[in-house]
């Protein structure tokens, strides 16, 4: 099968081409497992971060895509859930333990042994790929198969981090960075909370423009002050000035939301600019986000055919996925990149 393979880590300005078109071996799935024929990849910051080292792939080469939609084309002994021609989806979750009292609890984004599609084990940037059963989840009829590829991880960790932000309705609420997650949160934040202003804060005027026609009321530059203290801030950016700046945006006992699986090194000095007595005071928190759990996909993939939220799309060929990276990387954003494959 045809696939695009990451063979080392490398950053991306020394490498604009980090991934390889190869002709690799079809994979055929085991007991429990499912084969699936892969339409459509969405393209996400994390695979920046495989790319450049932050969350590195444990062995090379590794086929990365953590946002899968396809039809199932077999599948292994003992599998029930599934059967061939099902139209599925697959997000960031590939495995986990099933033993430890983080399993236990429905909390299996925080399981020790937990394994990432695309990281640990190959993912959709390919024609096939094989998982767990239980790690796949029927598609709403109501998507096309790259309409819903973004829904799998950027809108179903941007639900977990609207739901970790915990705000009331009629709370004000921002939103730093506004690529494909924030403006899935944006359309979620509406319908939950329809009486809570939104406010963007993004580094270019593109996605500002894009933010107030979304519904935002207010939006700025990433660092800029809001013209109200804020209740929460979800921040989805990979540096670290805008945590500083959103301490500042946030109400005495309010709430940053870090929605990044790393963040770079580039500017991590600036957290030295916190003062905790005007920053951190008065009960303020900051949270993160790590990982997301099989009922977050399920529950944001019901949420969003119920609404129905319509990701921001721009499509690209696998071969190009190398492209669609470059824009990622640079800023280039509007929407959700997502690969499309013959399948």
């Amino acid at each position: 099968m045809n696939a695009m393979i990451l063979k080392r880590t490398s950053l991306f300005r020394e490498n604009s081409h980090p991934l390889e078109m190869a002709d690799v071996p079809d994979p055929s799935p085991v007991d429990g497992e499912i084969l699936i024929r892969v339409s459509a990849c969405g393209v996400c910051h994390t695979e920046l971060d495989e790319i450049e080292g932050r969350t590195p792939p444990p062995q090379f080469p590794v086929i990365p895509g953590h946002q899968v939609v396809g039809r199932v084309a077999a599948v292994g002994n003992h599998v029930t859930a599934h059967k061939a021609g099902d139209r599925v989806g697959v997000g960031w979750i590939h495995s986990t333990c099933g033993r430890c009292p983080f399993c236990a609890e429905g909390r299996e984004n925080l399981c020790p042994d937990f394994k990432a599609t695309g990281r640990d084990r190959n993912g959709g940037y390919g024609e096939y790929m094989t998982l767990p059963e239980g790690s796949a989840y029927p598609i709403p009829a109501v998507f096309s198969d790259a309409e819903a590829a973004p829904l799998l991880c950027a809108g179903a960790i941007g639900y977990r981090s609207l739901r970790l932000a915990g705000i009331r309705n009629g709370q004000p609420l921002g939103l730093t960075g506004f690529g494909a997650s924030a403006h899935l949160v944006l359309k979620m934040a509406r319908r939950l909370y329809p009486q809570t202003d939104i406010f963007v804060f993004a580094r270019s005027e593109k996605e500002r423009s894009f933010a107030l026609d979304l519904g935002a009321v207010w939006a700025g530059g990433t660092e800029d002050s809001p013209p109200e203290k804020l209740q929460a801030v979800i921040d989805t950016t990979p540096v670290w000035k805008p945590v500083v700046a959103a301490m500042r945006s946030l109400k005495s006992g309010g709430r940053l939301v870090i929605n990044a699986i790393r963040k770079e090194d580039a500017d991590r000095e600036a957290l030295l600019g916190l003062d905790y007595a005007s920053d951190l005071w008065l009960e303020k928190e900051i949270k993160s986000v790590a990982n997301v759990t099989r009922s977050d996909i399920r529950e944001c993939l019901k949420l969003a055919a119920d609404i129905p939220v319509r990701p921001q799309i721009q499509t690209f060929p696998l071969a190009e996925a190398n492209r669609a990276l470059a824009e990622l990387k640079s800023g280039q954003i509007r929407g959700a990149k997502v690969l499309t494959l013959s399948g």
